[in-house]
């Protein structure tokens, strides 16, 4: 496992802080290219930064994909430390660890919006394993979802580690080796220990991208088997 801390930067943003982490000597930042604005343009590959949902840079990855080597950035957050800022109602900061933790599977929540990406030659997923902290201001009524509290800011605190994923076979890690043959996403949700609605977009996303295939149902549920013939 790899480990970088990140001790000097002066960038609010997580999108920020992950920029100044990713530079190296050369590197070009905000580059348009072809009518899109680039984070980073590193010799001949394009570099994207995404904190959010990909839904958003659907059409701008697939399309620069179609001509320029390019890789996707994008952090989940192992760790998260939930800071929230005074409020009328609490004049104290409060800062604690969420009892969530991220894992490379949660990538599959963010994949459903353009799974076919994968079959692209040109495109890579760099995916940061990090420890950020969440800034929240109380908004009130505005934010009655989430009881009052808006996310004002993400910071990076550490990246854990990095991993590459580029082609079809490098997603195969994810199918776990115990399923049979044929199974359904409840296997996938037991084996992995995710929840059914994970396993159903990962299992979604692997037969868009032809890795797996869907072979029948047993009750309600779909079957699917790996696709022998595209990956082996």
């Amino acid at each position: 496992m790899s480990e970088f801390n990140i001790g000097t930067l002066n960038e609010r943003s997580l999108h920020s802080d992950l920029k100044q982490f990713l530079r190296r000597e050369g590197d070009n930042f905000e580059v348009e290219v072809d009518g899109y604005i680039i984070d980073i343009v590193r010799q001949d590959t394009l570099i994207e930064i995404q904190t959010s949902n990909f839904t958003s840079i659907k059409t701008k990855i697939n399309d620069l994909a179609s001509r320029y080597p390019i890789r996707l950035v994008y952090p989940i957050a192992r760790d998260k430390w939930i800071k929230k800022l005074p409020s009328d109602s609490n004049p104290q900061k409060s800062r604690r660890k969420s009892p969530k933790r991220g894992r490379p599977i949660d990538i599959f929540n963010e994949l459903v919006a353009f799974p076919e990406i994968f079959q692209q030659r040109n495109f890579t997923l760099q995916l940061l394993m990090i420890q950020e902290e969440e800034v929240r201001r109380f908004v009130g009524k505005r934010r009655w979802r989430s009881h009052g509290w808006s996310t004002e800011e993400r910071k990076l605190l550490k990246v854990l580690e990095i991993r590459h994923f580029s082609g079809l076979a490098s997603l195969l890690c994810f199918i776990p080796d115990t399923l049979p043959n044929e199974f359904t996403t409840k296997d996938i949700a037991y084996e992995k220990g995710i929840s059914l609605r994970l396993a159903q977009k990962m299992a979604y996303c692997l037969r868009r991208m032809g890795i797996l295939e869907l072979v029948g149902k047993k009750g309600r549920s779909y079957l699917y088997s790996p696709n022998q013939t595209m990956i082996y």
